[in-house]
């Protein structure tokens, strides 16, 4: 992989993180006017497009990667899938971008330390030591009063804990089928799942949030796409750590357009948990390369 190639997926990331905030701004606006399961059915139906389009291009057939070797894994990865978005939505809407996501950025950490008991890779004991470190800063975020924490605050919890465990899964699932066959089933059924609730709370929406809803799934779906480009341009090591720019540009969002409290035990909390995903992602990269090198040795004899 070259420098530029390298370079472009950076840009790419950036651009993603910048549309994936707005993208959150935009489901909390919608979280405040209608339900939430509305909200979820319509951006799924969006999506099962987008997954049949990638179907088409990977197969040559709309349904060509309908074709699994792990259903049940990936009819669970779906559910997860749907149901984080769902909750998340709600978090926005209770705790508000900046809180929500300064949770959230701790979810690469969970999923470094799921990795080993769940998929069996090895995680040292410098990543086990900055993964506590990361969730000493999670701590400091909740901000728990006599030892309880706020129910509320579970609301991020919760979608953190979902989204590392589709984090897993989709590691989990690659081993055996292609991406195109995971975007199928996470976009076509988790639309069938999602329908089937959200249709009984469907809505008549004002004229100006189907716009809002228009502009919801399109920005979505470009964040997708470049997410996808960005993995296939750019080595994953390089790109990775930019993925925490989102939690400074949705915390922009939040402050500015829907005044949210950036209080000092967010931010210190958040650098924290950034500091120690950084760190994180760091290590995965050396150990990756040790992997290999040591491979090659093997290979050469």
């Amino acid at each position: 992989m070259t420098e530029q190639n390298n370079r472009m997926g950076i840009w790419m990331m950036v651009l993603v993180t910048f549309i994936f905030s707005v993208q959150d701004a935009a489901s909390r606006h919608l979280g405040e006017l209608y339900d939430i399961r509305f909200i979820v059915m319509v951006r799924f139906w969006f999506f099962a497009l987008f997954a049949v389009a990638l179907s088409y291009r990977a197969t040559g057939s709309a349904f060509g990667a309908l074709k699994t070797k792990q259903p049940i894994a990936q009819f669970f990865r779906a559910l997860i899938m749907v149901l984080e978005i769902g909750i998340m939505v709600v978090a926005f809407t209770k705790l508000g971008l900046v809180e929500t996501h300064a949770i959230f950025a701790c979810y690469p950490l969970i999923i470094a330390a799921l990795s080993g008991p769940i998929l069996g890779e090895s995680v040292g004991w410098r990543r086990w030591v900055a993964i506590g470190i990361g969730f000493i800063g999670v701590l400091i975020i909740l901000q728990p009063s006599d030892g309880v924490f706020s129910l509320v605050s579970l609301w991020a919890v919760v979608p953190t804990v979902m989204f590392a465990t589709y984090g897993i899964m989709n590691r989990y699932v690659a081993r055996k089928d292609s991406a195109a066959t995971s975007f199928f089933w996470m976009g076509v059924f988790g639309m069938i799942m999602s329908t089937a609730v959200g249709v009984f709370y469907w809505e008549n929406m004002a004229p100006v949030d189907w716009i809002w809803m228009l502009f919801l799934c399109i920005i979505s779906l470009a964040g997708h796409y470049l997410l996808i480009r960005a993995y296939e341009v750019a080595q994953a090591s390089a790109i990775q750590p930019f993925a925490y720019l989102q939690l400074p540009f949705a915390s922009f969002i939040g402050v500015t357009m829907f005044g949210d409290n950036l209080r000092t035990n967010v931010v210190i909390g958040a650098v924290i948990v950034v500091t120690a995903g950084v760190f994180t992602l760091i290590r995965e990269q050396l150990a990756a390369r040790k992997q290999t090198k040591a491979a090659r040795a093997v290979a050469g004899r």
